[in-house]
């Protein structure tokens, strides 16, 4: 092949001529015995035009001289027999072929042209191509195609076919046999390490009971542990039935069902403290009203009995980190705490009084004690409403009427002291003794005025008294309003100054109105759609565990759909999750433009797309609704070639709110997964071939194809204009050479 080259850009080689070149003039002949007779003079060959090769190389060899030779003497003698003839005159130029016989020329050199060589060079590096390609194909069985083809079932006769049945079948009863064996043994190994833990636990528990029982417990100590055996003695049927209902314990920050009883206890509590002072002050013990006190006195205690033998035994605690769920060891910690003392205390039967002392509801006074149960309802409702501050608001009323009850009733007992009626400032006897006891501490408490002046010294001092707690305790409940309605609108504020400084800085600027409009839009959507402009703020606050949950349950079903992310490590799509951002368009605006330079990839969180084009953008291609994704080529594309560049226009045909995910976010997680960062190369460029520019398609096609060699440049304009008539002369030549 190398020789086909050579004779093909070498050209013809030209046979040399003696009598092209004559001999220089030597100088005056010596006399000779037999001077040679002249030869005649030889007819000069015009020469024919050679390549520009050929005469540059002429032109580096000397000229020489064209001369007629001299005439020989006329008469000379004849040599002598045995004389030798004479030498031969060496030619005046050494590199001309001197005649038959004498030394050959050196061959000419060898001529390669630079298109030879480009050629040369370029099917070596396809070859070298073909070769990295054929070894990519070895080395990752999934580069040409996502999954492996599947072997090419062997034809088969008829007895051969039943061989291979029976013999798959004698397999399969083998591994049958060996997987029930394994799973027997595997049970019998379960069963015997179950055994030795029981036996291991019994005997912990004796030796555990050995050593109790050789360390003095205090008389004291045995004699409660003895009364609580007995009361669990006594409850264990109630409890035997409630754990169907409860379970063995209860987690109280969690389950709801808690929470429902806490509501419950905290009526009873609330009945406690409202009628306890009420029947106390007021005169409504009555014979027709004792029965239904009575009946819902009862009713009360067992609810704090209850809740005191049923529930705070049975909740979860913490203890060095750990949740401790073991029934022993929360009825011990219950029992052990002092909330269990506060509980005993307000649940004591000091109703047995009455049969000494008669019906009095002072005897009662120990239920308001249970005031922490109040206090934990309080909390878990607060932990599991979405918009708290409601319940805060309505806790702050409570309180303001509570204390208000209060007054209501020191003034009833502060009447009843002066005499009912006696005075214009005490209670007169007449109407509902509560509302008008109520209706003068809402006044007065209240510092609202308008009443009647006290007289006596008493009068003067419960008057004074109420003014200055009033002052203290409404000016302490309005400023805890405050702060409540404060938190409560406090994102709403901080929406507001946004809105408010912006539009003030756009003024200031001179914005135009029709932007301006857009602003206000886009600040009262977002508002409305989210309740806050930025969501990182709020997410940022939150333990990288608490935003990796809220992360995967709002969009790692979403992204599972993505064609470009399917068979990828499922953590690195929880990484990938963290990094999305929310953007919300209005209807109009363009998501991207048609030649931008492609750096993220959306998925539509809501709202819908369009891919639109034409002279004025008004054909619509396609609506890309919630949950679609678009752009995730512009991920994996380069720039080198200008394939990351957007190849349409996508505006929002409504409100969007759309996910962002930059292309250096994705590259950064791709460090920590080489595996998914292969499966994305071969998907991207599957994606790539059928989606991408046709220009990236050919360049493929060009790497997948065998051929050696390539199509030929284009010669250069320059040598088309001015190479035509020496290029024709070259083929002529050729053509006569072959």
């Amino acid at each position: 092949m190398f020789a086909k080259f050579k004779s093909f850009f070498s050209g013809p080689q030209l046979p040399a001529e003696s009598g092209t070149t004559t001999v220089a003039p030597a100088p005056a002949p010596a006399p000779a015995p037999a001077p040679a007779p002249a030869p005649a003079p030889a007819p000069v060959k015009e020469e024919k035009p050679a390549d520009k090769e050929n005469e540059a190389k002429n032109e580096d060899k000397p000229q020489a001289v064209t001369t007629t030779p001299a005439p020989a003497p006329a008469a000379a003698a004849a040599p002598a027999p045995g004389s030798a003839p004479a030498p031969t005159a060496a030619p005046a130029n050494p590199d001309q072929a001197g005649p038959e016989g004498q030394e050959e020329a050196p061959p000419p050199p060898i001529i390669i042209n630079k298109y030879a060589d480009e050629q040369l060079r370029s099917v070596a590096k396809r070859m070298h191509e073909r070769l990295e390609l054929y070894k990519e194909k070895v080395v990752d069985q999934y580069a040409s195609s996502p999954e492996i083809t599947p072997p090419v079932t062997p034809l088969l006769q008829k007895d051969e076919y039943a061989r291979v049945i029976e013999e798959r079948a004698r397999q399969a009863e083998e591994q049958r046999i060996k997987k029930e064996e394994a799973d027997k043994k595997k049970k019998e190994e379960q069963e015997k390490k179950k055994k030795e833990a029981e036996q291991k636990k019994k005997e912990e528990e004796e030796k555990r009971l050995e050593e109790e029982k050789k360390v003095k417990v205090p008389l004291k100590t045995r004699i409660i542990a003895a009364g609580w055996a007995l009361v669990d003695f006594v409850l264990k049927p109630i409890e035997d039935r409630m754990d169907p209902i409860l379970g063995a314990t209860i987690d109280p920050f969690t389950d709801r069902r808690y929470i429902a009883w806490l509501s419950l206890v905290t009526v009873a509590f609330n009945y406690n403290a409202w009628f306890i002072t009420a029947r106390l002050c007021f005169p409504y013990h009555t014979e027709a009203s004792i029965p239904y006190w009575f009946v819902m006195d009862v009713l009360a205690d067992l609810v704090y009995a209850a809740d005191s033998i049923l529930f705070q035994p049975r909740k979860q605690f913490v203890k060095g980190g750990d949740i401790i769920k073991d029934r022993k060891m929360t009825k011990k910690h219950y029992r052990e705490s002092e909330r269990f003392l506060v509980d005993m205390v307000s649940v004591f039967p000091l109703d047995l009084l009455y049969l000494k002392f008669g019906f009095n509801s002072a005897f009662r006074a120990n239920r308001i004690l249970k005031l922490d149960t109040f206090f934990e309802f309080s909390d878990r409702l607060e932990s599991i409403l979405a918009k708290a501050y409601i319940w805060r608001v309505i806790r702050t009323i409570g309180y303001l009427l509570f204390m208000l009850h209060l007054n209501a009733c020191f003034y009833y007992v502060a009447s009843d002291y002066q005499g009912i009626g006696k005075t214009k400032w005490v209670y007169s006897g007449q109407g509902s003794a509560y509302l008008r006891c109520y209706y003068f501490a809402v006044r007065s408490l209240i510092n609202i005025g308008g009443l009647n002046e006290p007289h006596t010294v008493f009068e003067i001092t419960f008057q004074m008294t109420n003014f200055f707690i009033g002052v203290f305790v409404f000016s302490s409940l309005i400023g805890q309003m405050r702060d409540v309605i404060g938190a409560a609108t406090a994102g709403q504020t901080y929406f507001r100054s946004s809105m408010d400084n912006t539009v003030a800085y756009m003024v200031t600027n001179h914005i135009p109105h029709m932007v301006q409009n857009r602003v206000r839009t886009w600040y009262t959507y977002t508002w409305d759609a989210q309740g806050m402009l930025d969501e990182s703020e709020l997410l940022d606050k939150m333990p990288l565990v608490m935003r990796t949950a809220i992360a995967v349950d709002i969009n790692l079903a979403t992204f599972q759909k993505i064609a470009l992310f399917q068979g990828c490590d499922q953590q690195m799509l929880v990484d990938m999750l963290l990094r999305l951002k929310s953007i919300i368009y209005l209807p109009g605006d363009f998501v991207v433009k048609k030649g931008d330079i492609g750096k993220e990839m959306y998925i539509i969180k809501s709202g819908a797309v369009q891919v639109v084009g034409g002279p004025d953008n008004s054909i619509v291609f396609v609506t890309l609704k919630a949950g679609c994704v678009f752009g995730e080529i512009s991920l994996l594309q380069s720039s080198k070639d200008g394939g990351n560049r957007r190849t349409a226009n996508v505006k929002a045909y409504g409100f969007a709110n759309l996910f962002v995910l930059e292309k250096k976010d994705l590259f950064d997680i791709l460090v920590h997964y080489p595996e998914s960062q292969k499966v994305l190369a071969r998907k991207g460029r599957k994606l790539m071939k059928a989606k991408g520019p046709a220009a990236a398609k050919v360049e493929e096609e060009k790497k997948k194809g065998l051929a050696l060699f390539g199509p030929k440049p284009p010669t250069p304009k320059f040598l088309r204009a001015f190479g035509g008539p020496f290029n024709k002369k070259f083929i002529e030549k050729l053509k006569s050479s072959s």
